[in-house]
């Protein structure tokens, strides 16, 4: 099955080149184009996307705004942003609008193709070149001492459910895994996401890599799994 992907930018050129690009591969269909906020937002609800790949800077509004919009009338498509902004403000605010990735304009095709992938399959990624400082800012504004009071504040069966959230296990299988009712696991990562001041997927995931419950593969690069999402592409 393609992944079905509906493209955002307000340069025609940019926008028709990176089509060529990923229609080259036969796993991805390219179902709609957009320069305009108000064309992605109608796009998207037409064509029933996997993946809407959008730029912040649109010719009528912000794409962190239409990002949001999607967002609630669309939960299940996942909206990857692909822009040249790599300045902390931008990241923190995309990942706070519910972006399911955050990729920059300077990556390598294959390097855009992976993220693409991940993020259709229900996973959160970040371009490698989003540097360290700017997630650990975004992380832990408070100071040094914040990693070890949040850890803290969780018990044990709260930190093995973030774990296990941010490797990219759905409730249930998380569940399987702790041998408890998907209802408990939901309950225990309500409770922590709650704790720990966490509002959405992306954020789950970069605390867990940065307490160190699981590996970071180029420094900050990679997210894992989103913690809320239990849809898969078939």
């Amino acid at each position: 099955m393609s992944i079905r992907l509906v493209l955002v930018d307000n340069n025609t050129l940019f926008r028709l080149g990176l089509a060529a690009l990923i229609s080259a591969h036969d796993e991805f269909q390219i179902v709609a184009h957009a320069s305009s906020g108000r064309e992605a937002m109608q796009s998207s609800l037409n064509c029933d996307p996997h993946v809407v790949l959008m730029d912040i800077a649109l010719v009528d509004a912000s794409g962190l705004e239409i990002l949001q919009q999607i967002k609630r009338r669309q939960p299940d498509v996942k909206v990857m942003i692909l822009t040249s902004f790599k300045t902390e403000d931008y990241v923190r605010e995309s990942l706070r609008a519910g972006a399911d990735g955050y990729v920059l304009k300077d990556a390598s095709l294959d390097e855009l193709l992976m993220a693409i992938r991940s993020v259709a399959k229900g996973k959160n990624y970040l371009s490698p070149d989003v540097s360290a400082h700017v997630v650990q800012s975004f992380l832990y504004p408070a100071g040094n001492g914040a990693k070890s009071s949040r850890l803290d504040a969780l018990t044990r069966r709260e930190r093995s459910i973030l774990q296990l959230i941010a490797e990219g296990r759905t409730n249930r299988t998380a569940a399987e895994f702790l041998s408890l009712s998907p209802k408990t696991v939901e309950k225990h990562r309500a409770t922590l996401m709650q704790k720990l001041g966490l509002r959405n997927a992306a954020e789950l995931t970069l605390m867990a890599v940065e307490l160190g419950l699981i590996e970071r593969p180029f420094a900050i690069s990679r997210l894992m799994n989103n913690p809320s999402g239990e849809s898969q592409i078939a």
